[in-house]
């Protein structure tokens, strides 16, 4: 595990608004920075931290953790599910085939949980009880397992704006993408989920929920873009104390970015309207730990930040 000392160093050299010189102007999403060059696409995952659809700041180390977890999940599913990853020639980048993103993400939920306002729970205990074209029946409580795992797509919003859940029927309605592309994400989402719950209780987690993001490459193949089951797509929970804790209506032992979800909502009544709060540092190691700790317990080997400038690090391994 990565000492304290480490993680409380490493909130002074965060990497915030990485830039590649040479490689034109980025695109910047909450977290990623990317350039295309040469039929290529460079993904920079920064430090940055993103709740409630909000960029809060930055956390030690963050971005190579979402790196490497990534990497870990494309190479292991790439003979089931095609994917768009080349190489990994820094830490926090990754070369991958350059494609054209499909306007719908892909949720997979197999608990009802959540504290956003997209999430099932918040719907479910306002009254809903048709979520995404999912019937589900009274009585559940938070944190319950369902009885399978249920696509709930979403629309991709802006950066700033909120995603909305929504319905295949309601997807196909609004005419942005076919049936055909629609079921095939579908269907290779529910694999990747299988296969991620699977490899998740080997290594003593629950893979609780995620979302993915598809594209379609030059010569029209959909692949998975972006991530896989990392820490920022994902829920984690300990498997081993999950039930004892569900049964004293207690929350489960996390190991994802709902921690400081749930601290901006108790702490600082923050839901993503008005000003940015100040997250402290203490708040920012911790979720430095459980983001490390998440990393470790998925690919079974300890994390090694890099611990080097990462400015000047970028420029090295970058350099045309």
């Amino acid at each position: 595990m990565v000492s304290e000392q480490i993680l409380k160093e490493g909130l002074k050299k965060t990497l915030d608004d990485p830039s590649l010189e040479g490689y034109g102007e980025p695109q910047k999403g909450k977290v990623r920075n990317s350039y295309v060059k040469d039929g290529m696409r460079y993904i920079v995952t920064s430090d940055r931290i993103s709740a409630f659809d909000r960029v809060l700041g930055t956390i030690p180390y963050k971005g190579q953790v979402l790196n490497r977890v990534a990497a870990f999940w494309f190479e292991k599913t790439a003979r089931m599910v095609p994917n768009h990853l080349v190489s990994t020639p820094d830490p926090a980048v990754m070369i991958v085939a350059d494609c054209t993103p499909m306007p719908v993400e892909m949720v997979v939920r197999a608990y009802i949980t959540g504290s956003t306002s997209t999430s099932i729970w918040t719907h479910y205990k306002n009254g809903v009880r048709n979520f995404c074209g999912n019937p589900l029946p009274d009585g559940l409580k938070i944190h319950q397992k369902l009885e399978k795992p249920i696509l709930t797509p979403s629309t991709k919003a802006e950066q700033g704006d909120h995603d909305v859940s929504v319905s295949r029927d309601e997807i196909l309605a609004i005419g942005r993408i076919s049936a055909e592309d629609f079921d095939a994400m579908a269907q290779m989402s529910l694999d990747l989920f299988a296969f991620g719950q699977a490899h998740c209780a080997r290594q003593g987690l629950i893979l609780v929920d995620t979302k993915y993001e598809f594209g379609k490459t030059a010569d029209g193949r959909i692949v998975v873009i972006d991530e896989v089951h990392t820490p920022d797509s994902s829920r984690f929970w300990q498997a081993d104390t999950y039930q004892e804790l569900f049964e004293k209506g207690e929350n489960p032992q996390g190991l994802d970015k709902e921690y400081v979800r749930v601290w901006l909502k108790t702490e600082k009544n923050f839901v993503g309207d008005g000003p940015l709060p100040h997250i402290p540092d203490e708040i920012k190691v911790e979720a430095a730990r459980r983001y490390i700790a998440a990393c470790d317990q998925i690919t079974g080997e300890s994390f090694e930040p890099n611990t080097e400038e990462p400015n000047a690090r970028l420029a090295r391994n970058m350099a045309l």
